[in-house]
């Protein structure tokens, strides 16, 4: 297989575990979370500041860079891994739920995902196969199965249609990875990992990851959670489909970020993560803080003189930037204030991922939750 994984500690008292997980581009220590690199960067950050920062991995769009600047010409330049200068091993999403979220006009059939390119209009047909040539050309050591991520319940009129819909994604993104397997032979680089689906129905959850992982595969993600249902579902769903994942390969939830949210898969055995909410939300003026988000726009903020978080060691805070001075640089539309941001964002993720490894080798969840209320408040027994 082109990665692997060992679990390296089990908490005795949770499904939670620390392990390595082995790639082509290096190691990465789980529980970790992968900052997303939409087109190929992750904007503001330079790739070393990323490593500075603790990032072990990176997720790059597919979608994104499907349509510019296209997979050939990013082969033709080594490959992602080469081309964006990260040292480090790169995980890039099939496509699929960008052309599903973001295009005006996208049909869906047992074959395909048909959209037009937000570039220039071009009419693009992405099938399993193609998802899966267009990540190789990318050069990522883990690629993703195309697959088919139904929105959540509140968007159907009843129950019923909804396990309909849901049924059908099932059926759908089980063909689509036998595809995506057959297409992939002989890739060996690379590693596919495969998407369990089953919206918030814990049966049909159940019957779909015995579906996936009766595929072997080096890897497998929980996929259709954070759209739109409630904190209390997403972590029954997980809670209920991590477990039924082989124990000795990597198990990634895909597209989840706030802490609360992370620290409830963790426990539920969870070990790769990746979400645009600290970079998108540092963009806009939110910082993260071990007690809550600080809206550094706010009025209140022009005369504090505090950093965003005394106990951080990012850029911003070890260089006493302060909310006083990063609310002027919002409001003057300087690019150093979301530059500051999302590297403390960034490392706020990384430091709260270290204390969750480290609390799961010494078993020490009451001080962990003790140091990032922001986690504990909200987060399930």
């Amino acid at each position: 297989m082109a990665v692997s994984f060992r679990v390296e500690h089990q908490d005795p008292e949770t499904p939670a575990r620390v392990g390595t997980l082995a790639t082509p581009h290096g190691t990465v220590t789980t529980p970790a979370w992968m900052p997303v690199g939409t087109k190929g960067a992750v904007k503001g950050v330079r790739p070393e500041e990323l490593v500075a920062l603790g990032t072990q991995m990176v997720l790059a769009n597919t979608y994104h860079l499907m349509v510019r600047p296209g997979p050939q010409l990013v082969a033709r330049m080594g490959g992602l891994p080469a081309w964006m200068r990260f040292p480090g091993p790169v995980l890039t999403d099939s496509g699929g739920f960008q052309a599903f979220r973001m295009s005006e006009a996208v049909d869906l059939d047992e074959d395909a995902v048909r959209f037009r390119s937000e570039i220039d209009g071009t009419r693009i047909t992405l099938t399993p196969a193609r998802a899966v040539a267009v990540q190789n050309q990318l050069g990522a050591d883990v690629i993703m199965a195309l697959d088919d991520c139904p929105p959540a319940p509140g968007a159907f009129p009843d129950a019923a249609s909804y396990r309909r819909r849901v049924e059908a994604a099932c059926a759908r993104s089980t063909r689509w990875l036998d595809e995506a397997i057959a297409a992939h032979h002989g890739a060996a680089q690379r590693a596919l990992f495969g998407i369990v689906q089953g919206g918030t129905d814990l049966e049909l959850r159940r019957q779909h990851a015995a579906e996936i992982v009766a595929r072997d595969l080096p890897g497998y993600a929980l996929g259709g959670v954070a759209v739109g249902e409630a904190p209390e579902a997403l972590w029954r769903v997980v809670a209920h489909t991590a477990p039924l994942l082989p124990s000795d390969r990597p198990r990634y939830l895909m597209g989840v970020g706030y802490e609360r949210d992370l620290l409830a898969a963790v426990r539920s055995g969870v070990d790769l993560f990746d979400c645009v909410l600290p970079t998108r939300n540092a963009r806009n003026g939110n910082a993260f803080t071990p007690t809550g988000q600080l809206k550094l726009r706010n009025a209140d903020r022009a005369e504090d003189p505090a950093p965003i978080d005394p106990a951080c060691d990012c850029p911003a805070c070890a260089g006493a930037f302060s909310r006083s001075y990063l609310r002027h640089l919002f409001q003057a539309g300087e690019m150093l204030g979301p530059i500051l941001v999302t590297l403390h964002n960034v490392r706020h993720f990384h430091r709260f991922m270290l204390d969750i490894r480290e609390a799961i080798y010494h078993n020490a969840w009451p001080s962990l939750l003790r140091r990032w209320p922001v986690a504990a408040s909200e987060a399930p027994d």
